[in-house]
């Protein structure tokens, strides 16, 4: 009888091919039986109030569960299956209950509060010291307080919140995966880049049809978006997506219900652990302290960047008005005269440019990138993955020890959730079983390789790309020794994004971008005169694109700023008075963003999606520090590439995760607190745009 490969040590590594559908429930319900035993055994009051006693043990079975349950989430997202997907929501209220039954164990939190009060505790490295405070504090969120009817109904509550969220992730990926348009005239698909239109074909034929299957996953959405000259198949793709699981489509697919039933639980949540609403119990684990410094900061960027994105619009319509005799710019329109208007103005196209960056060269670039800073190497590893198209890649010090493993898996298919994301399937973790190093996974959804040549990125998949292994950095080069202390654990929501948005900017440095390009067909490297035109262009619309965030995170503040949950009549309301305020484009009155906005109802940036524009202030402040430490080649070329520099990054930032608050960790690396200078300086908006153009 084989072994269920979900059961396999933590520190050895999980067999993808081997894992079964059958495998998911009897190992998630076996490990939860063995951990329920663990907690009771932890929170026995005759053991001693230490660490040795009470934590290490639970961690050791505990870890087991969650890793099993990171690798079901994972197939779950990346190769989902009917079968797939019953057997992770049988598994989901079980994980849900059991993660809240330990929030609400008295006797557990007593044990924590013991360890407090113990007088070793201040001789606890402060590591541990701040994973105690953080898990007291945690334990008071999770209603450990609530006595009575109070503690069932929050167990009632975090289970239903986990089922709406799963199911409203359940009708995006249907919806998309479930809509197909057939093109059987070419010429309709005049000026669409060869390799989507082939796609289109390879997705025809695929399905026994004729001509050419068009999709709504990003490969194939933005190259019809951005380059189809035929209006009405725009106007189609973008009717179709702008209504993804909505009322508009499949019933069985929409999400209003989903939504309003989410913001009432949270809302519910809220007022069970005494706060004023939603955003005021999530700001608790925040840098941000309030709802309101939250609105004032954005509504703050909003007044210094809504000038230019006037200016970005003023221009696009008057393009799209003299070059095309378009009176009206409709939404279908806008990305079709940017890319346009772009081409104009700085006399390349994006599909130029994708030419010069390969998967392979890309990589290969990264990978530079990350040894040169972070004196740490990047090899093919023989750990197996769960798709032919995933890859494993071991990381180790110039030395040679082994860091970390890094699993990549790039290219949209159908039953992959779309986006790009980081997750791990286990932290760091050094403990008398020995050192279990972090496996991340790193998850985009690229265009596969085309007619027997390798993948071709724009320049935006492969900032995408850099912005993704920023997060699988932060945890794969952690020093931390313990779980509850690990980046993607404790590290505060609204500086998370830091370290991979900080990553993007080495996308733009002549000298990385000369090792990250190879032409597909020549394997020349991306000419200079491309490349200043690139660099010309990089704020290009930055206005217009700096609304966009913060109108999404002034709406997803502002909904969850509320003493109750909203129908979804109020829901649109509020992203319409959002936009009265801080937008410039306006989309019709049937779209329904919200209702495909995972982020907010599926993915844990509930009240939270202003950490972007926040970790972007962390993130060009503490690049700026490797601006000032370039040095300059013969021919005048700047690196950024410092070693010394990286190395306090690595060590101030990356290595300590959530072992220290993030501010102190970004006082540590620029020795001081983070200023916004930097990334008005980066997005060109440090100049009064010209009157004219705001009119």
């Amino acid at each position: 009888m084989k072994q269920n490969p979900l059961l396999v040590s933590t520190l050895s590594l999980v067999d993808y091919p081997s894992v079964q559908t059958a495998d998911i429930e009897p190992a998630i319900s076996g490990l939860i039986e063995e951990s329920r035993k663990a907690v009771d055994n932890a929170a026995d009051p005759a053991l001693p109030a230490t660490w040795e006693a009470i934590v290490e043990p639970l961690e050791n079975v505990t870890g087991k569960l969650w890793r099993a349950w990171s690798v079901a989430s994972h197939l779950n997202a990346v190769v989902n299956t009917p079968e797939l997907r019953e057997a992770y929501n049988r598994c989901l209220p079980l994980v849900t209950e059991f993660s809240t039954w330990i929030g609400l164990h008295t006797k557990l939190y007593e044990q924590y509060r013991r360890m407090q009060a113990d007088a070793e505790f201040t001789n606890l490295p402060p590591e541990r010291q701040r994973i105690i405070t953080l898990a007291l504090r945690d334990f008071r969120l999770s209603g450990v307080e609530l006595q009575g009817e109070q503690r069932t109904h929050y167990a009632q509550i975090s289970e239903q919140m986990a089922r709406a969220s799963q199911k409203f992730s359940e009708n995006v990926l249907d919806s998309i995966d479930t809509w197909s348009l057939l093109v059987t005239d070419k010429s309709r698909l005049e000026g669409v880049p060869a390799d989507a239109v082939h796609a289109a074909q390879a997705a025809a034929q695929a399905a026994g049809k004729q001509g050419w299957l068009l999709n709504l996953k990003m490969p194939c959405y933005l190259p019809i978006m951005q380059h189809a000259r035929d209006r009405s198949l725009r106007e189609s793709l973008y009717r179709a997506y702008g209504t993804v699981a909505s009322e508009q489509g499949d019933p069985a697919l929409d999400n209003s219900a989903l939504i309003e039933q989410l913001l009432d639980l949270r809302s519910q949540e809220a007022a069970l652990l005494g706060y004023a609403d939603f955003a005021e119990l999530q700001l608790q684990t925040r840098m941000a302290k309030s709802a309101a410094e939250v609105l004032d900061f954005l509504r703050g960027l909003a007044r210094r960047a809504k000038p230019y994105a006037l200016r970005d619009l003023a221009e696009l319509r008057r393009h799209a008005k003299d070059e095309y005799g378009l009176d009206t710019l409709e939404p279908w329109d806008v990305a079709f005269i940017s890319e346009r208007l772009r081409t104009a103005q700085y006399a390349y196209s994006e599909d130029e440019v994708k030419q010069y960056f390969t998967e392979p060269q890309v990589l290969k670039g990264l990978f530079h990138v990350i040894e040169k800073l972070f004196a740490v190497r990047l090899r093919p590893s023989d750990a197996k993955t769960w798709h032919a198209d995933a890859h494993a890649f071991q990381v180790e010090t110039l030395q040679g020890v082994l860091l970390g493993h890094l699993l990549i898996d790039l290219y949209a298919r159908h039953g992959k959730q779309g986006g790009a994301w980081a997750d791990s399937e286990r932290s760091r973790r050094n403990s008398t079983q020995g050192l279990q190093t972090p496996i991340v996974y790193l998850t985009c959804n690229f265009s596969a390789p085309q007619a027997g040549k390798p993948a071709l990125l724009s320049h935006d998949d492969v900032t995408t790309l850099f912005h993704e292994c920023g997060h699988a950095l932060h945890a794969l080069l952690s020093q931390v020794d313990d779980l509850g202390a690990a980046a993607f654990v404790s590290v505060e929501w609204d500086a998370i994004e830091m370290p991979s948005q900080f990553m993007e900017n080495f996308c733009w440095e002549w000298s990385v971008v000369q090792a990250l390009s190879a032409h597909v067909d020549t394997g020349r490297q991306l000419p200079r005169e491309l490349y200043d035109k690139m660099l010309a262009a990089r704020n290009f619309q930055s206005g217009m694109q700096t609304v966009r965030q913060i109108e999404f995170s002034l709406f997803d503040m502002i909904i969850h700023h509320q003493a109750s949950g909203l129908p979804i009549t109020r829901v649109m309301q509020v992203l319409n008075e959002v936009r009265q305020e801080v937008a410039v484009l306006f989309p019709p009155a049937w779209h329904r963003f919200p209702h495909n906005f995972s982020h907010l109802f599926a993915g844990g940036y509930g009240a939270g999606y202003y950490s972007y524009k926040w970790a972007e202030v962390l993130s060009a402040d503490a690049y700026s520090a490797f601006e000032e430490a370039a040095t300059l080649d013969e021919d005048g070329t700047r690196d950024t590439l410092d070693a010394a520099t990286g190395s306090r990054f690595r060590n101030e930032i990356l290595a300590v995760g959530g072992a220290r608050p993030a501010a102190e960790s970004f006082r540590a690396f620029r020795g001081r607190d983070a200023s916004a200078d930097a990334l008005l300086r980066h997005l060109g908006m440090t100049k009064a745009p010209q009157t004219e153009a705001t009119h």
